[in-house]
């Protein structure tokens, strides 16, 4: 029977060049999606998958995020002085218990491998999740339960995909699977943005998985690889040799919030969804077209 998965690494260390000016003081998985942060968002999909303890992976200058997920008790004072208690719920929904929350320091940008490896110490000798909070997914069941789901049916390591857009599959880091059957199946490789007409499949890795601990191991000596950094698709295909991958096409959408135009798409599409706020949003838009 395979082990629980309760435990989730987010990489967060980023610049956030691509959202720039706006990440410029506000870490870019704290800019809002409609009223929320996209980490809100994130944690909120892990907990409804299990996930006990959070590792996020800082770099320099993001003690915001940490900040974020702390007792403000000014802020909490006055909203119950005030009586607004629907807002202080909002303010509370995301703080952790006691000890849930580990913040580790990358120290440098070498990668989304090297982010990874440096929770080897918390994540210990267990099945662990990596989402990576740029790519905010909708989806019903959450995608990372849909995750959990799989593994729990298969075991090994799960890697969470989509088709990509007609004839851009070679912009992505796309999977090799052993067949292709419903949307669970075996993986047998992953090729890094290949050429035009020589893509494996038109599946791409979508920013959630489900990792073994050895990776940790393949990840302490491997070398730099696509733009010198330590990249996480060689690790899987370095622990693909003597374990099984498989690959999640999974239920849903998903938006780049690491990009302006996915972030803009984002906030569309969530308030859209938001019983409180769709029409308002809808005649918002409708009013600048």
């Amino acid at each position: 029977m395979a082990r629980r998965v309760t435990k989730a690494v987010l990489p967060v260390a980023g610049l956030g060049t691509r959202v720039l000016p706006g990440a410029k003081t506000t870490p870019k998985n704290l800019l809002n999606v409609v009223d929320r942060p996209i980490l809100s968002y994130i944690v909120e999909e892990a907990r409804a998958a299990g996930i006990e303890h959070f590792v996020f992976i800082v770099g320099r200058g993001q003690g915001a995020i940490e900040d974020y997920f702390d007792k403000i008790p000014e802020i909490e004072q006055a909203l119950e002085a005030k009586g607004k208690v629907d807002i202080l719920a909002d303010v509370r929904r995301d703080l952790p218990e006691p000890g849930e929350m580990s913040f580790i320091r990358q120290m440098s940008p070498l990668g989304l491998g090297h982010a990874v490896w440096c929770a080897r110490h918390v994540i210990g000798d267990e099945p662990f999740a990596v989402m990576l909070p740029d790519m905010l997914m909708m989806a019903s069941p959450p995608a990372l339960s849909q995750a959990v789901a799989a593994y729990e049916k298969v075991g090994g390591n799960i890697v969470v995909v989509e088709p990509a857009p007609e004839g851009e599959a070679h912009k992505y880091g796309i999977v090799a699977l052993d067949g292709q059957e419903g949307r669970l199946n075996r993986m047998v490789g992953m090729v890094e943005k290949p050429a035009p007409g020589t893509e494996p499949s038109n599946l791409f890795i979508s920013g959630r998985y489900i990792l073994q601990p050895e990776i940790f191991k393949i990840l302490e000596t491997q070398e730099r690889g696509a733009g010198g950094e330590i990249q996480l698709t060689d690790g899987m295909a370095g622990l693909m040799k003597t374990q099984d991958f498989h690959a999640l096409e999974y239920e849903g959408k998903t938006f780049d919030c690491g990009d302006k135009i996915g972030l803009l798409r984002a906030n569309v599409a969530f308030a859209l969804a938001r019983p409180d706020l769709a029409d308002s949003a809808r005649k918002a838009i409708r009013e600048q077209l």
